[in-house]
């Protein structure tokens, strides 16, 4: 051994390896040489480093054994596993472990409790759910770790409960090596897909799916969810996948506001050429990347930060990302290099998604693959305090659920939306009654305007010209985006209507999630508004509106508005900024905002 050790200076260049070689490996060989019955030799040949080392990984497991939830739906047959990652109960696990189990279930964890649990947000996409655990505000929580330095000859170990063995829901620990990292599985007879995915060679089983995977501090880095499994059978055939813990925190805020959450696509399809560059095969022209510039024929050079050399590593990192996220993209066309941010489209219509609240429990894959854990063995006791199959709500957690269609857990969208308005309404009462705002100043600190928004008209006016817009609402087709049309004149309307009457001006209102603002800007919240084929996105940072996003058909170009921030105790913005795709920033000072009545005038009758 002692040969073997120093002959390893080949590999010196992982001294990490060597080490963890050394605590894994030398144990076992000892023990199998007999010697381990000898503790006085034992502790004789490993060093004080060594012993130091095991027992940080034991406590450290122990430690991480803590957060590792057993998950049973309300008639206590199958099951599986999650992780909690808050104090207050928050706990992820995969889609397929709570698909059809509808929204309270029964978890346990290895203090030897059950808890109720209330469903939030469900990822049929990329097989990831959120559910609350009740009952304490102290629940141990694992600490997240940063998947993109994992590195396959690293070690990992998994918890969970697998084939439901620990009826006093002590997790069962297995311990191995990642394997590969950036995997790709593709969808297996349905819409669920893993892109980016950590594949390792720890063993994981059926009733692990929704557990932790474990760096050696004891840092979830992913979630297990899929297995290779030999044939028909139901044996791990030694990959196992986990779902990378950095695209579940880009979903994490999305998960959080009770939706059916979906992931992204470019608008594009892509292909490789002759010389493996990765070409726009084609773009559809509604889409944001063909308003930003982007063709079919150009190089994709990096996208999401990553150098894109393959067709599978752009899927790869396209499936990590939710719908409407701005993200960094870099193309080559003539030798010329362009970067620009583009704004993710929906991979799937809202048709496509809204069945997933509820639906009855997923098949047993039939490829050799084992995507949806599947039905679990037999055997599960019915356990103390277990709900019968047909579960009534809980009554002192009735007011945690509410259902609506598109919605997992509409109550906890309507919670993130009451903390947003009670931001703007610290910026003062604005009048429900029909009003005129002018706003007064300067454009790009040259040039005076005026600008008035009421219910029925939109006027802008500046030295050179003067724009006065009829508010059709009847016919958004006419509805242009930019500063100097009636792209920036609806979009102020917009932000009239939210201000002056909240969620009550809009047809849909609802918490989307957190992305970075513009795509590298800091982490806001997003609410989403719908009327008479009008959408906005309004951007909120720490309580604060910081911005919205008008888009007034698919075809038409978006109109971004940022506000400089807000005077204080003027109830006024102090400034803003107008972006649109293809033409060069406008700042709009404001100097003055006068609010007064305004009548709308009756039109005649045709």
């Amino acid at each position: 051994m002692t040969a073997l050790l120093r002959d390893g200076a080949r590999i010196a260049a992982r001294p990490k390896l060597v080490a963890r070689f050394k605590l894994t490996f030398l144990p076992g060989v000892l023990a199998l040489c007999g010697l381990a019955s000898c503790p006085g030799l034992l502790q004789a040949e490993l060093s004080p480093e060594v012993q130091q080392a095991e027992q940080k990984r034991v406590d450290t497991i122990a430690r991480a054994s803590q957060s590792v939830v057993a998950i049973f739906p309300p008639d206590g047959k199958g099951g599986g596993s999650g992780v909690l990652i808050s104090s207050d109960g928050l706990t992820l696990t995969n889609f397929h472990v709570v698909q059809g189990a509808g929204p309270f279930l029964k978890c346990g964890l290895n203090d030897g409790k059950i808890y109720d649990a209330v469903l939030i947000g469900i990822d049929p996409t990329g097989d990831v759910a959120m559910i609350q655990l009740l009952g304490r505000d102290d629940f141990p929580a694992a600490p997240l770790g940063d998947s993109n330095t994992v590195e396959a000859g690293d070690w990992a170990f998994a918890m969970g409960n697998p084939f439901l063995l620990a009826e006093d829901f002590t997790p069962t620990l297995t311990y191995g090596m990642v394997s590969g990292v950036h995997r790709y599985q593709y969808p297996a007879g349905s819409i669920l897909e893993y892109t980016d995915c950590i594949q390792v060679d720890t063993s994981i089983n059926p009733g692990n799916s929704g557990g932790p995977l474990f760096n050696t501090d004891g840092e979830v880095i992913g979630i297990n969810g899929r297995i290779s499994v030999e044939k028909r059978g139901r044996v791990n055939a030694g990959a196992g996948y986990a779902i990378s813990i950095n695209q579940i925190k880009y979903f994490r805020d999305h998960l959080l506001s009770g939706r059916v959450v979906d992931h992204a696509t470019l608008g594009a399809t892509v292909r490789t050429d002759e010389f493996s560059n990765v070409i726009v095969d084609t773009i559809l022209p509604s889409c944001n990347a063909f308003f930003q510039g982007l063709r079919e024929g150009d190089e994709i050079v990096s996208f999401g930060g990553r150098p894109i050399g393959s067709v599978n590593q752009f899927k790869n990192v396209l499936g990590i990302y939710p719908k409407g996220w701005k993200v960094p993209l870099t193309y080559r066309r003539d030798g010329e290099r362009y970067e620009l941010f583009v704004r993710l489209e929906a991979l799937h219509s809202a048709g496509e998604l809204v069945d997933f609240a509820s639906p009855p429990a997923p098949p047993e894959s039939e490829d050799g693959e084992e995507p949806h854990g599947g039905p679990l063995p037999p055997g599960m006791p019915q356990l103390p305090g277990m709900h019968p199959p047909k579960m009534e709500i809980p009554e002192e957690y009735a007011h945690l659920f509410e259902g609506r269609l598109g919605f997992a857990n509409y109550a906890f969208n309507v919670k993130k939306q009451e903390q947003l308005l009670e931001g703007l309404k610290r910026l003062g009462q604005f009048s429900e009654e029909p009003r005129k705002w002018t706003f007064e100043g300067v454009i790009n600190d040259q040039a005076p305007y005026r600008l008035v928004i009421t219910k029925v008209a939109g006027m802008l006016q500046v030295p050179s010209e003067q724009r006065v817009f009829l508010l059709d609402l009847g016919r958004p087709e006419t509805h242009l985006a930019g500063w100097n049309n009636e792209g920036m004149l609806m979009a102020f309307y917009e932000f009239q209507q939210l201000l002056t009457h909240g969620a009550d001006s809009f047809a849909e209102f609802y918490y989307v999630g957190s992305e970075p603002l513009d795509g590298n800007g800091p982490r806001v919240d997003v609410l989403a508004t719908m009327e008479a084929g009008r959408e906005c996105r309004w951007y909120f940072n720490q309580g604060q509106l910081v911005g919205w996003d008008t888009f007034v058909i698919p075809e038409t170009p978006v109109c971004e508005v940022r506000l400089d921030g807000w005077e204080s105790g003027e109830n006024r913005p102090l400034g803003w900024t107008v972006n649109t795709p293809g033409q060069p920033p406008v700042r709009f000072s404001v100097s003055s905002l006068k609010t007064e009545s305004f009548e709308v005038p009756e039109l005649p009758t045709p």
